[in-house]
């Protein structure tokens, strides 16, 4: 009796900085999208992979999450960040593939006075709630948040929030805008996520993850 034709495996990746440095790992992987995937001018956002029945779905960082947690996608590559923000019950983040390395940190304007935002009551910008409030509530302060998707260095000057909560690599971009990092919520890498049920049902999950992780074992191995 012919076997049913499985579905395919949807692999989500995020749009930005994480994806330049994840697909020679991918690759390595048997991760391999079609050529469609690297023009620039294409508008698609689903794409074949090579010598495969998996499709790569290419979506904004946050959504990665999203997609995988409820199953659209059975796999993903994302920050550790996304993957704290959003706490996903369904969503398993077995390996960490050492790349996409940055920090989440707090960040004031230069020289800002202690007036500006109550000791126990801040205003602060930032695309990460949930962390965020997670951060000031162990140090016993009620943080109001003003979500904003981009721009964020462009909030304490406007008057918008006193401080920031953002992603910081070089802190370039701090110093641009006169502002200076003031600590560090949380170190990040990115990650390999899977939905937890299909990994529990889905032989070929289980074996990427395999793949993954020796893949990443063996380039600490190597130095």
């Amino acid at each position: 009796m012919r076997q049913p034709m499985q579905k395919p495996l949807i692999f989500a990746v995020p749009k930005g900085r994480i994806l330049d440095e994840a697909l020679p790992l991918m690759a390595r992987a048997g991760v391999v999208p079609e050529a469609e995937f690297h023009d620039k001018k294409s508008r698609a956002l689903s794409f074949a992979c090579e010598d495969s029945d998996m499709r790569i779905i290419r979506v904004r960082a946050f959504d990665v999450a999203t997609f995988v947690a409820h199953g659209a996608a059975q796999v993903g590559i994302v920050g550790s960040d996304v993957v704290e923000e959003f706490a996903y019950s369904d969503l398993y983040a077995p390996v960490d593939l050492d790349i996409g390395h940055c920090r989440l940190s707090v960040a004031e304007p230069v020289g800002q006075k202690p007036g500006n935002g109550t000791a126990s009551h801040l205003r602060i910008a930032s695309k990460y709630p949930n962390l965020t409030r997670r951060h000031f509530e162990k140090a016993g302060v009620q943080a109001e948040v003003v979500k904003l998707n981009g721009a964020m260095e462009l909030a304490p000057g406007l008057g918008l929030a006193s401080r920031i909560v953002d992603l910081v690599s070089t802190g370039r971009t701090l110093k641009d805008n006169g502002l200076v990092e003031t600590s560090v919520i949380l170190e990040i890498s990115a990650r390999l996520i899977v939905n937890r049920a299909a990994l529990k049902t889905d032989e070929r999950v289980a074996a990427l993850v395999e793949d993954f992780r020796a893949l990443v074992a063996e380039a600490r191995a190597a130095g």
